[in-house]
């Protein structure tokens, strides 16, 4: 058992040294507002954004059948402040992609009657009366 107590000796020793080595010790403090970088993390300002979605085709489509020309829209994104850009794009930012509640509602209640249907044809529950357990 001698060559036992040598290894733990001699980690003993080697974990001791390590300790004593300098290591730069880590600093956290409170930063600022008004040092946090506010520019959006893609490099586009809002108002850019805003604007090479005017210049989108379906969006330009979508604006003539709504009665309002591209023009017009470019000119009041135009004339909106720094500001009031960067939150209308923030908005777009957390719209849904597409789609409506309305349609979910849809796609969830036919998604629950075919489970309900499935489990009353399994046996499972008996919730239509149209349906016969399989045996």
């Amino acid at each position: 058992m001698p060559s036992l107590d040598r290894t733990v000796a001699n980690v003993l020793v080697v974990s001791l040294c390590a300790l004593g080595l300098p290591i730069p010790a880590a600093q956290a403090e409170l930063v600022a507002t008004d040092r946090v970088e506010t520019a959006r993390q893609d490099g586009f300002s809002g108002r850019e954004l805003l604007g090479s979605l005017l210049d989108r085709a379906d969006v330009r489509a979508a604006l003539e059948r709504q009665g309002v020309s591209a023009d017009d829209a470019k000119a009041r994104v135009n004339a909106l402040s720094d500001d009031e850009a960067e939150r209308l794009s923030a908005r777009f930012d957390s719209l849904p992609a597409a789609g409506n509640g309305f349609e979910s509602a849809l796609w969830l209640g036919f998604l629950v009657f075919v489970i309900l249907l499935v489990t009353d044809i399994l046996g499972f529950t008996k919730v239509f009366s149209f349906t016969r357990p399989a045996k």
